[in-house]
């Protein structure tokens, strides 16, 4: 199965979809088992108490609580308009920020950010100027404080379709920012399912084919490819790559295989590098990472970090690299935006 596919299905009677890049599952999105707060999803919360140390306050959700950093200048009862930045730890309280996006699949409305932007990825700059334009008329008449950038996606687009876009988000921040902000905790937009996500995100580039019907995970191998995580991925040149979860942390481990040659090391830790980001993607893994590479000179860390860093930067999900530890290990620290796969395929 070359180029891109996305296909759409159900696991355990919640919405899911996979993109399969050349027949490999290269992203998957899949609706949380239970009603806990997804991301996007926005809120009005009223504050509950301030947390001394750490800079933010505890608000209170319809059904939970929420944690707001940087929260100076409110005060217990006040209400506040939040939107979910990510799943909650185990026993903790949900991650949320009062910057609110309306994101869609050319657009993002950004409301107390002003001002029309292109995604750099687009580097054409007739293209930017009319895609500047198409924002120009779109946004006329909007509300001052609303600004606008327009994804990669747009690149190449019709008028038509990237003004609807932008239309559709400009009311739904009209009519969000339109409720007050005080009152009884409350939801005011859910969170995209599976499939939303799939057409919202992975619009660039355009699939070749959608698949939409029961039984197509199967059909596909995206069940074949999904059981095949628990397991560890193979590297070109025979060496393994292990992500293992714990309580505290992910812990990925290098191993080089056959190979016993002097750049054995170097050769697996690259394509490990390389690899990382897909399986903490398709995992929903994120926190604190930490990661073992195999045994490799020190002054290979340089080109290795290049590596890292090119590999994350081109990964949808927010990631930052640390540093090395005094024992060898390379740390990241990634966002908690999707959930865990073992939570998302609970039944």
């Amino acid at each position: 199965m070359k180029g891109r596919s996305v296909i759409l299905d159900e696991i355990a009677g919640r919405k899911a979809a996979a993109l399969m890049v050349d027949g490999r599952l290269d992203d998957l999105f899949i609706d949380p088992p239970d009603d806990r707060p997804a991301p996007g999803a926005i809120f009005r919360a009223v504050v509950d108490r301030q947390v001394k140390g750490q800079g933010g306050v505890f608000l209170r959700l319809p059904n939970g609580s929420a944690f707001l950093r940087q929260a100076k200048g409110l005060h217990p009862g006040q209400g506040i308009l939040v939107q979910v930045s990510g799943y909650a730890e185990p026993g903790k309280a949900v991650p949320v920020t009062p910057r609110l996006l309306f994101k869609s699949r050319y657009a993002i409305v950004t409301p107390d950010a002003p001002g029309f932007n292109v995604s750099r990825a687009i580097r054409d700059e007739a293209e930017r100027d009319r895609l500047l334009e198409i924002a120009h008329d779109a946004m006329a008449g909007a509300m001052n404080h609303l600004g606008l950038i327009l994804r990669s996606a747009c690149d190449g687009v019709a008028v038509e379709a990237i003004a609807e876009d932008i239309a559709i988000m400009r009311g739904l921040a009209r009519d969000i920012l339109s409720e007050p902000a005080e009152g009884a905790p409350d939801l005011l937009l859910d969170a995209p399912d599976a499939h939303t996500r799939a057409w919202r995100d992975w619009a660039e580039p355009d699939p070749d084919e959608v698949i939409d019907r029961p039984g197509s995970f199967a059909e596909t191998g995206v069940l074949d490819a999904i059981a095949a995580l628990a397991g560890p991925e193979p590297l070109p040149g025979g060496g393994s790559l292990f992500v293992e979860p714990t309580r505290a942390l992910v812990a990925v481990d290098v191993n080089t295989g056959p190979d016993t040659s002097p750049a054995a090391g170097l050769k697996a830790n690259i394509a490990a590098a390389r690899a990382l980001p897909r399986l903490l993607r398709l995992c929903g893994l994120a926190g604190q990472i930490v990661i073992d590479f195999a045994p490799m000179s020190k002054k290979d860390r340089t080109a290795l970090d290049q590596i890292l860093t090119a590999a994350f930067r081109a990964d949808p999900v927010e990631t930052t690299l640390v540093g090395w530890t005094p024992l060898g290990n390379a740390e990241l620290t990634r966002k908690r935006e999707r959930l865990p796969l073992s939570e998302a395929l609970a039944p």
